[in-house]
């Protein structure tokens, strides 16, 4: 390259004596006095100059760090190397320094440690930030685990399509976000929520294996697994293909990833991954996502206490977990009871078998008489400690999280390990938070006994054909077989209060195709950011995407959302209907 003959990350002992032209940041400057050492950084590393002529010295010193400048020089051996660094056996002597471009404003932070910033100020100067190797690694490492996917899915005979961005606003679970037509008054384009509808028409036109990495747009909460407004997700789609299909391909995509990019002595499972339907999800670990690396189970004592204190009164279901070998303080415990109310518990109650093997503590004296059973159902030895939720509604969500803090509170969680399983045989309905019945993952599923479970089931009752991939308590994705009989589809929907007119309107492309033969198929689709964020060991996934909006789905950096002219406005025959301002 014309600016430079090597980068700053490739220079070694045996390049002494050449005259080379290095381009970078300047990182890092020491100023001994009779000698000024600098640091020059570019996207692949290091290299250490040093300067002694008065004249070049005084340059250095009038350049603000984080300037670009080119250095042209000889590399020579340092006479104290930094066995550390890569570059660290060499340095070099300038003959001319450049600056390419200047900085001009006082940095806000510290480039070698911005990660302890702000969150606010890191997205406002998120080019900054990047400029921290330890940030911008985690974007290669993305790009990387990105790469392995695409070929990875083309090696198993997956053809990549891209889907459109502007489509049709569909009732798929999550906000629109909508665009208006500057040619159709009145009408609005929606960013896909997901390319489900295309990637079904895709099966329906007749390729047979899809994929690609697509990008999905929700108007929704950040929530710390997921970006708010925008995401991406391996998305697949497969003709002819059943729910076990599915899962033999994902199994060997996961696991290899997973393989491919873990921390070294990581444990990571193989395929086939155990199976857990969502009943047996919900009864045993509380939630949909279990951490299996997790070893506490949820256990149902309805049976053994109800009436048995006054909180366990007829109605209530009751659930306990138990926990051996426990020498918390009170004091834990009583923590562990505030943020059980916190999350929403009317109480969690507790108790101790101590290591004489006498029930103590909490509600000792109301369960006492039943120490033979709870010892049985529980498991309980000498030392183990009892949470116990009792509700009318929702214990299962409760118990759940009372499980999750036992064992992260208490380490009991496998270590160095990513365990995954499949949660499956959802609930083809559940109700809503207003009382509606709705579907309860993806509409387009296929039921269970088809059309004639619609018919004869009560909707409650009714399984479907839906999966999600969970690792270490994280849902990886969510997948379905999908309903491809306009008989099926009609009644699926009808039974949530749509009619075929609204069929007709909302999925009309998907709902015509159906009726010109098209094949059974199914697919899934893993969220990438959550592969990376849980590859990378983080707890926020906005750490692994290169502009990430903030927790309120602010682009920071960028100014979004932000106004636009009236004129704008017009042109879209659009006008505002803005809340007034409170004095």
């Amino acid at each position: 390259m014309e600016l430079r003959t090597h980068n700053c990350g490739e220079l070694r002992e045996s390049d002494a004596g050449k005259q080379v032209k290095l381009c970078g940041w300047l990182s890092s400057v020491r100023d001994l006095g009779a000698v000024i050492f600098f640091v020059l950084r570019d996207y692949y590393g290091y290299t250490q100059a040093v300067a002694s002529d008065e004249a070049m010295k005084e340059q250095v010193r009038s350049i603000p760090r984080e300037s670009t400048i080119s250095v042209q020089g000889k590399v020579v051996l340092r006479s104290a190397p930094n066995k550390d660094m890569p570059t660290g056996m060499i340095e070099i002597e300038p003959s001319r320094i450049e600056v390419l471009g200047k900085c001009y404003e006082q940095l806000p932070f510290e480039i070698a440690t911005s990660t302890q910033s702000r969150e606010d100020v890191r997205l406002k100067y998120r080019f900054l930030d990047l400029r921290n190797p330890q940030v911008k690694d985690k974007i290669v490492f993305r790009s990387k685990v990105v790469s392995w996917l695409r070929n990875k899915m083309t090696q198993m005979g997956f053809l990549e399509i891209t889907t459109p961005i502007l489509t049709s606003s569909s009732p798929e679970g999550a906000r629109d976000y909508i665009v208006p037509s500057r040619v159709y008054p009145g009408k609005f384009y929606a960013l896909p929520q997901a390319p489900q509808q295309y990637k079904q028409l895709l099966m329906a036109s007749g390729f047979d294996k899809y994929f690609q990495i697509a990008p999905c747009f929700r108007d929704e909460d950040a929530r710390a697994d997921r970006s708010p407004g925008e995401f991406y997700q391996l998305d697949t789609e497969m003709c002819f293909a059943t729910q076990e299909d599915v899962f033999a391909v994902m199994e060997e995509v996961l696991s290899g990833v997973f393989k491919e990019f873990s921390p070294a002595g990581y444990k990571v499972d193989n395929g086939p991954f155990r199976r857990i339907s969502y009943r047996d999800a919900m009864r045993d670990y509380g939630t949909d996502k279990p951490d299996l690396r997790n070893p506490l189970l949820v256990k149902d004592v309805t049976d053994i206490l109800t009436g048995k204190a006054p909180f366990f009164e007829q109605g209530k279901t009751i659930k306990a977990i138990a926990v051996d070998n426990f020498h918390e303080t009170r004091k834990w415990i009583e923590a562990l009871v505030e943020r059980s109310k916190q999350n929403g518990a009317s109480n969690m109650y507790w108790f101790r078998l101590d290591e004489k093997e006498e029930l103590v503590g909490g509600i000792a004296k109301f369960v006492s008489a039943d120490k033979a059973a709870l010892e049985e159902r529980l498991g309980l030895k000498a030392n183990s400690f009892v949470a116990v939720l009792a509700e009318e509604s929702g214990v299962e969500k409760q118990a759940g999280y009372v499980r999750t803090e036992l064992g992260t509170g208490l380490d009991l969680l496998e270590k160095d390990a990513f365990r995954f399983c499949w949660i499956v045989d959802f609930p083809m309905y559940e109700y809503d938070d207003e009382g509606q019945l709705t579907f309860c993952h993806n509409p387009f599923s296929m039921p269970q006994g088809g059309l004639e479970a619609l018919n004869t089931q009560d909707p409650l009752d009714i399984l479907a054909y839906q999966y999600d991939s969970v690792v270490n308590g994280v849902e990886l994705s969510s997948g379905a077989v999908r309903n491809h009989e306009p008989a099926i589809m009609e009644r699926a929907f009808e039974i949530v209060g749509y009619g075929k007119d609204v069929i007709e309107q909302k999925f009309s492309a998907l709902y015509n195709a159906f009726k010109f033969g098209a094949p059974p198929h199914a697919g899934i689709a893993p969220g990438v950011d959550r592969i990376v964020m849980l590859l990378q060991g983080e707890q926020s996934i906005r750490e692994i995407i290169t502009f990430p909006m903030d927790r309120n789905a602010r682009d920071i950096l960028m100014g979004a959302p932000s106004s636009v002219t009236e004129k704008q406005l017009k042109e879209v025959h659009i006008k505002l209907d803005l809340p007034k301002e409170s004095k």
